[in-house]
């Protein structure tokens, strides 16, 4: 799929990454920080990732950018190189609306001059893509028409007027009849929807593209639809749901234009760790192919993963702490970075607890090289919301594993919806004999 850019520009994603790589190695025995990892390797853009095809969509690397600088916990130096970047983007697709919402957040200064220019280029423009969609209609076929209407549509797109865009790339629609186009009109409203992070759009997008698959439609297409829900689903937080989608399309991946394979990999392995089980994990995750040739690129996520399944649970503390920056930075999981955190030790203290009928609290801290305030807090946190069956016993200190009876919890529940639906008919009898 063509980007919005049209060719115009560079990819702007590479200074920082360089930079951050350089120093590194300017220094090998200062520590790198882990803000400056993250730059290196989840904004690198795809096209220079080794054994990589395609390019990250501009657009999608600039939100990301847009993110990035609006972070507390981005380092001021690496705000200015973020600035420099996300001012030559919006020059290079004279995006002016998107330059007045970051002045007047005083995070570009105001320059009355290149506002002007980049209107008048706008107008330009818009003028000549209405010629041609004008000599079309009057002189060629239909297709030249569907295609210079699209012409007008990226270019809305790419100077970021979402409502215009939407409403040209409508248009298009009408002037289209392949299912396949008709898909790929989807993809660009997709993307425009992780622009602006507007998931009522994307959830609209998704049911139409789904529906548009019930006419037809090809295998590549249906499999990058798959990363995109996936990706919906991750960021609106059902994460079971977007590991299962992640895993399907993990030996069939090119969805490039969203983000390079290393990322892919990295959601991939972070959803299904708190939505697998311990067997599903080792099948799909722990020995999948396509996950070993990368998963050491991405930083301690292979020690994440491996050691959680090996029970080594220091190193995945170690490894844990690592990746929290990475998590925190990271556009579309920032927002359930706290719930994340929760759920993943859930998992691992479940999965230490299970192996026991009880074990002492210092045995516990010892494995996870903690102290054993800091467990006894933080399962006294997770018994309290449920989230653990077991019970503390502080005298002796020493914890007892309660694990519920699976097929008691199935009685209770079914005579509690029994109740439910015997009460519903009841109410429902005597208004039929009222």
């Amino acid at each position: 799929m063509q980007g919005w850019g049209g060719g115009k520009g560079e990819n702007p994603v590479r200074k920082s990454p360089c930079s951050a790589s350089s120093r590194a190695k300017e220094a090998p025995n200062q520590k790198v920080p882990a803000t400056l990892v993250f730059f290196f390797f989840f904004l690198l853009p795809s096209s220079v990732m080794e054994g990589e095809e395609g390019s990250q969509q501009p657009h999608l690397v600039l939100a990301h950018r847009l993110f990035l600088l609006k972070h507390p916990a981005v380092p001021d130096i690496e705000k200015v190189r973020l600035t420099d970047d996300v001012l030559a983007s919006i020059k290079s697709d004279d995006m002016v609306s998107l330059y007045e919402t970051l002045a007047a957040e005083s995070l570009l200064e105001t320059d009355a001059g290149l506002l002007d220019s980049m209107r008048a280029r706008i107008e330009e423009e818009i003028k000549k893509l209405d010629e041609k969609i004008t000599d079309a209609e009057e002189n060629l076929g239909e297709s030249e028409v569907r295609e210079a209407h699209l012409a007008k549509s990226l270019y809305f797109i790419r100077i970021g007027d979402k409502e215009k865009a939407l409403e040209q790339l409508k248009v298009t629609e009408s002037k289209t009849v392949a299912v396949g186009q008709k898909m790929d009109l989807v993809f660009y409203t997709l993307q425009l929807g992780f622009f602006y992070m507007d998931f009522d759009l994307i959830s609209k997008s998704i049911d139409k593209a789904k529906n548009l698959f019930e006419e037809g439609g090809d295998w590549e297409r249906k499999n990058r639809l798959k990363v995109y829900e996936g990706l919906y689903c991750m960021s609106t937080r059902n994460f079971k749901q977007a590991a299962s989608l992640f895993l399907d399309s993990i030996s069939t991946f090119t969805t490039y234009e969203l983000f390079p394979y290393d990322t892919f990999v990295f959601y991939t392995v972070l959803t299904s760790i708190i939505s697998l089980d311990r067997v599903s994990l080792k099948q799909k995750v722990v020995d999948a192919p396509e996950i070993l040739t990368v998963i050491g690129k991405v930083p301690h996520l292979s020690e994440f993963l491996n050691s959680l399944y090996d029970c080594q649970y220091k190193s995945f503390f170690s490894a844990f702490a690592g990746l929290t920056e990475q998590i925190r930075l990271d556009r579309y999981l920032h927002p359930h970075f706290r719930y994340y955190m929760r759920e993943v030790r859930t998992v691992v203290y479940s999965q230490f607890l299970e192996s026991y009928k009880s074990v002492t609290i210092e045995a516990m801290a010892r494995a996870f090289g903690v102290t054993v305030d800091f467990i006894d807090a933080e399962l006294s946190r997770f018994i309290a919301a449920g989230k653990l069956h077991c019970k503390i016993d502080k005298v002796a200190g020493v914890l007892e594993t309660n694990r519920p009876d699976a097929k008691n919890a199935l009685y209770q529940a079914t005579i509690k919806q029994g109740d439910f639906l015997l009460n519903r008919i009841q109410k429902l009898s005597r208004v039929i004999d009222l």
